[in-house]
This record gives C-alpha cells, sequence and structure tokens, in this order.
C-alpha cells in the first residue's frame, strides 16, 4: 500500500459547511449596514481564511474591516453547527479507512476555534488530528501547516495523501511534497480543479478509498 495516513481539507472535502459561512457572512454584512451577498459568490470567496473573505465581501479599503472581522469571526465560532453537515459518504469512508490502519486529519484555513469543535462533534475519535489556522503557523498553501500534521501522525510525506476541492488545496500539497486528490463535491469546479492537473480528482468518496487499496 502505498499511503498510510489521508489528510483532509474540512470546508467542501469532509464537511459541507457552505451555508454557515453564507450566513456568517452576511450577519456581517448587515451588522455593518451592508447588503447580503449571495451563496454562490461567498462559494467562490471560501477557502484562503478569514482574512481573505474580508477582502472578497467587505468593501476596499474599508474603514471599520478589523471590527468587522471581529464580528464574524465570533458569529460563526457560535453559529458554526447550524447547517454544517459531512458530504453523504464521508464517514463511512473515514469508517473504512479507519479498519486499515490509515491515519487520518484534518487540515484548514478556518481558525482553529472552529475547526477543533467540529472536528469533535462530527468526527470524534476518527480523526487522529485536526489543525486550523491561529497565530503559530502561516495558512495554506503555505506547506507548515500540513508538514506540522504529517509529523503529529507518524507518517513520512511519501506516504500521505492529501484531500481538497479547491486550487489552495492542490497548490498545499504541492507546496509541501505530497500527492493530491482533488474532490469534485465541494466549492469549486469540476472542470478548474481538471484543469490544475491533481494527481486523482474523484467524483466520491469511495473513490478515495480505491486509491488505499
Amino acid at each position: 500500500m502505498k499511503y498510510r495516513a489521508l489528510i483532509f481539507d474540512m470546508d467542501g472535502t469532509v464537511l459541507n459547511t457552505l451555508e454557515d459561512l453564507h450566513d456568517a457572512v452576511n450577519a456581517m454584512r448587515a451588522h455593518e449596514g451592508l447588503s447580503p451577498l449571495s451563496l454562490s459568490y461567498v462559494r467562490q470567496s471560501v477557502g484562503n481564511g478569514v482574512g481573505v473573505l474580508m477582502d472578497k465581501t467587505l468593501p476596499a479599503d474599508y474603514a471599520h474591516r478589523a471590527e468587522a472581522e471581529r464580528f464574524y469571526r465570533g458569529y460563526y465560532e457560535s453559529h458554526c453547527l447550524i447547517k454544517t453537515a459531512p458530504y453523504p459518504g464521508i464517514l463511512p469512508l473515514m469508517d473504512a479507512l479507519g479498519q486499515r490502519g490509515i491515519a487520518m486529519a484534518v487540515v484548514s484555513n478556518k481558525q482553529d476555534a472552529a475547526v477543533q469543535p467540529l472536528k469533535e462533534h462530527f468526527f470524534g475519535n476518527r480523526l487522529d488530528y485536526a489543525l486550523g489556522t491561529t497565530d503559530a503557523l502561516p495558512r495554506k498553501p503555505h506547506p507548515e501547516m500540513v508538514w506540522a500534521c504529517v509529523e503529529a501522525l507518524g507518517v513520512r510525506r511519501e506516504q500521505c495523501l492529501f484531500a481538497g476541492d479547491s486550487e489552495v488545496d492542490i497548490a498545499t500539497a504541492r507546496n509541501a511534497g505530497l500527492d493530491v486528490a482533488a474532490v469534485s463535491w465541494g466549492f469549486r469546479d469540476r472542470g478548474l480543479l481538471e484543469s490544475l492537473k491533481p494527481d486523482y480528482l474523484v467524483d466520491s468518496p469511495m473513490e478515495l478509498l480505491k486509491l488505499f487499496e
């Protein structure tokens, strides 16, 4: 077996968080007296962390950006379990991989204060490790978060597969020296993912399982 571990992105890969993210963005904009944004716009805006999300969902050079970001962070952290759920097939995939002794983790550009409760609520001990953004490490596509995760799992980089749904995830895996499986059920269109030439492009969680045979 080539791979001994699987590192997932969180949003758009194992969890469909889009509606809660959308609600948090629009709660923030309402707090700032701004009009709501569409679900499709927010879908294309997530993936690079809160800072970039604020860049894309607030006016340029917005005078109250810091306050708006604090409101967003607080709102999302207290409302991140409202509409979010695992994608169909993710829990059976994790159970099957666990039975094969495959180590699993999540690395996300979402703030760690949200990643940890989401991990515990939806996945419990199915995941061996979870890491979101903090001030300690640069966010994806910088490789350090992934390297920290590989070390925590106790495997070599060449034994670890990264799975994600966006251009950020493909770049992250490349920067970290990991093979990457792009998943088509998340926040980016399949055509975009195909154009980025990941090592694998899968359309269902069970297709990921085949890579561990």
